[in-house]
């Protein structure tokens, strides 16, 4: 994930450090984690950090909850059928984990930052089997909660830790 951030990163020459710290956070899979992650490599003090991922994060979810559906339909009719079913079936995987426990299932799905996990993927899965949008957004809300402070520990906390013990 570095990697693909640095990348991201070293096209984006010129922008602001935290327009692009924004994006990131605003794109699937990458997210908040992905965020915090760039935000830290590129120097950005985690307090200011923090509101800019959470934001960019939160800013997708209430159109993927409200209208996904309907662009899935419509796009089922168009060349982009592909990738509709591969969505589809990505949030299936998802929903096998969640709908055990449903808000609570959601929550962790979110908050717990595993490859394929996340507020975007959540949301799909919370939209496509019918979640009420009220138990959907705070799950998902409390998940990225939960999500930032375990990738603020991995992406500020831990190299402030390492560079205590190394003494750099």
């Amino acid at each position: 994930m570095e990697s693909i951030i640095q990348s991201l990163v070293n096209s984006m020459n010129g922008i602001p450090k935290e327009l692009i710290v924004f994006i990131i956070s605003m794109t699937p899979v990458l997210e908040l984690r992905g965020g915090l992650i760039a935000a830290s490599l590129l120097g950005i003090d985690i307090w200011k950090a923090i509101p800019i991922c959470i934001v960019g994060n939160i800013l997708p979810i209430p159109f993927i909850l409200l209208f996904i559906e309907r662009i899935f339909k419509a796009l089922k009719n168009t060349r982009f059928v592909k990738l509709i079913d591969r969505l589809e079936a990505k949030a299936e995987k998802g929903a096998k984990k969640i709908m055990k426990y449903k808000t609570w299932g959601l929550f962790l799905f979110v908050g717990i930052p595993l490859p394929g996990t996340g507020a975007w993927t959540g949301s799909l899965v919370a939209a496509l089997f019918h979640f009420k949008v009220k138990d959907a957004v705070l799950s998902i809300l409390g998940g990225l909660i939960l999500a930032t402070c375990i990738m603020c520990f991995i992406s500020y906390g831990l190299p402030y830790l390492v560079m205590m013990i190394t003494g750099q």
